[in-house]
């Protein structure tokens, strides 16, 4: 958030069981999007799944240097676990 207006957005599936996690999009309003917002919004999705393993299934050329910096990668066809939640949004302040 940004002077109580939201900047951007986390898109993430999460299996407890199998602890894997995939993020499925990263948006970010123009302004923001060269000042480490990104990888604090990743950084706290991390702190709030210990133990979860990420992946993406992400290939825009924005967030494609994101992931790689914080060292997500891309997600095998048909590697994600069976029984992933539904989409969750978490604020990309974090």
């Amino acid at each position: 958030m940004h002077i109580r207006k939201v900047v951007g957005r986390v898109t993430y599936r999460a299996c407890d069981e199998c602890a894997e996690g995939v993020i499925t999009d990263v948006v970010l309003d123009e302004p923001f999007r060269d000042c480490g917002l990104g990888t604090r919004a990743l950084s706290h999705l991390r702190s709030q799944h210990p133990g979860v393993t990420w992946h993406t299934t992400l290939d825009k050329r924005l967030t494609r240097d994101l992931l790689s910096r914080m060292r997500i990668p891309k997600a095998n066809v048909g590697g994600t676990c069976s029984h992933l939640r539904s989409d969750v949004v978490a604020p990309a302040d974090s």
